[in-house]
């Protein structure tokens, strides 16, 4: 086990650097899922959770597992089986994501657009006119290629055209970090995670269904296929929280509960149109030196580029293990590719939560300078820009 001292700053896209106060949470003793203090700051992570995406009837699902456990709860409790889904892929998650909907029996038709793009709002019409789709499913940031995707344009065109579709956004890689108006836009699931933008550990899955979401789930025709995910089972349990009552259907996570909590707190004094901002502004530092570099995101333009992440193609003469042990030796680890067409081709950072929104800390400026050391190291003759 590292000591503090060893520790190397963990600059990925999840999970992130997390504040003292988060990981002194996580560290509380063992604590009962009933005892009256847990059962409080249950209820004020629900509550905070509704901040966060900004949304005041939307119900939050707060139940341990990873991000990929908020698709299984979105295809096991919204869609039946021989149902039509529209997944709009920017690379490796939106394609998971259609094979855990594909998983549970739904007739998934899974949307390409070429790497470092995004499906146009046109596109997105043509394929809604094509077929009745019961759930349509966007990757706000995949985290494979840094692609930012336009929720709101989405929602838009299915309030238009298609408006029984529900919309449901991955904001695994986007949540806090990346503009959302839950109720505004009319998005009826958001599923995320603990470990990115959230600022807390990994163990979380979050998940925020509308109304209208839970609705389909009480006029399903079919059970719902699953236990552990049933929201069923699980809605009376956040109910009973955020009242302040203690319930049971399995063990919660109590300790990630706590330090998501601690994190929560910080985000939402902030405020969020603060802590967008500040996501926005931490990118542009990030896509100013890449440009300076003479490099390029795999995100071919600006406006469709992450504020939680980037992802940028390496030179021509350097590889993945020229560069990341370089990185690694001056105390910071980033992340290769993971888009199967691409996965050797470029290499990705991440700039979310305390390293995009407290500067104090320097973690960007460390990296960067890392980057751009480890680089001319391998090989790399700049090719400046201004």
């Amino acid at each position: 086990m590292s000591s503090a001292s060893s520790h190397k700053l963990c600059m990925i896209p999840g999970p992130i650097e997390f504040h003292e106060q988060v990981l002194g949470a996580m560290g509380t003793p063992a604590t009962a899922h009933t005892d009256p203090g847990f059962i409080k700051v249950f209820s004020e992570t629900i509550k905070m959770l509704r901040e966060v995406v900004v949304t005041t009837s939307g119900q939050p699902f707060v139940i341990a597992g990873s991000g990929t456990l908020g698709w299984d709860q979105t295809a096991a409790n919204l869609v039946e089986a021989g149902e039509n889904v529209l997944v709009l892929s920017n690379g490796y998650f939106g394609d998971g994501l259609a094979d855990c909907l594909s998983t549970y029996g739904a007739n998934v038709t899974v949307h390409r657009p070429e790497i470092g793009t995004r499906t146009s709002t046109e596109k997105v019409e043509e394929l809604l006119k094509a077929k009745n789709y019961k759930l349509i499913t966007v990757t706000q940031v995949d985290t494979s290629t840094g692609v930012l995707d336009d929720v709101e344009a989405v929602c838009n065109v299915v309030k238009r055209v298609s408006p029984n579709t529900l919309v449901a956004v991955d904001g695994v890689c986007a949540t806090a970090a990346e503009t959302l108006y839950f109720d505004k836009w009319g998005v009826d699931v958001v599923i995320t995670a603990s470990q990115k933008a959230l600022g807390c550990p990994p163990g979380i899955s979050v998940v925020v269904a509308s109304q209208k979401a839970l609705g389909v789930l009480k006029t399903r025709k079919t059970p719902v296929p699953a236990y552990y995910i049933n929201w069923n089972r699980w809605l009376p349990v956040m109910q009973a929280y955020e009242n302040l009552t203690p319930s049971y259907f399995a063990t919660p996570c109590v300790q990630t509960i706590f330090a998501l909590h601690a994190s929560l707190k910080q985000i939402t004094a902030m405020g969020m149109e603060s802590y967008f901002a500040r996501h926005r502004e931490t990118a542009q530092k990030v896509r100013a030196a890449v440009k300076s570099w003479g490099l390029k995101t795999v995100a071919q333009s600006p406006e469709i580029t992450s504020h939680a992440m980037t992802a940028i193609w390496l030179p021509e003469n350097v590889t993945l293990p020229d560069l990341l042990p370089r990185l690694a030796a001056r105390g910071v680890v980033t992340a290769g590719g993971i888009h199967k067409e691409i996965a050797k081709k470029y290499f990705r950072i991440g700039h979310m939560g305390i390293s995009a929104t407290e500067n104090n800390r320097q973690y960007i400026e460390k990296t960067l300078k890392a980057v751009e050391e480890s680089l001319e190291e391998a090989g790399y003759k700049f090719f400046r820009t201004k």
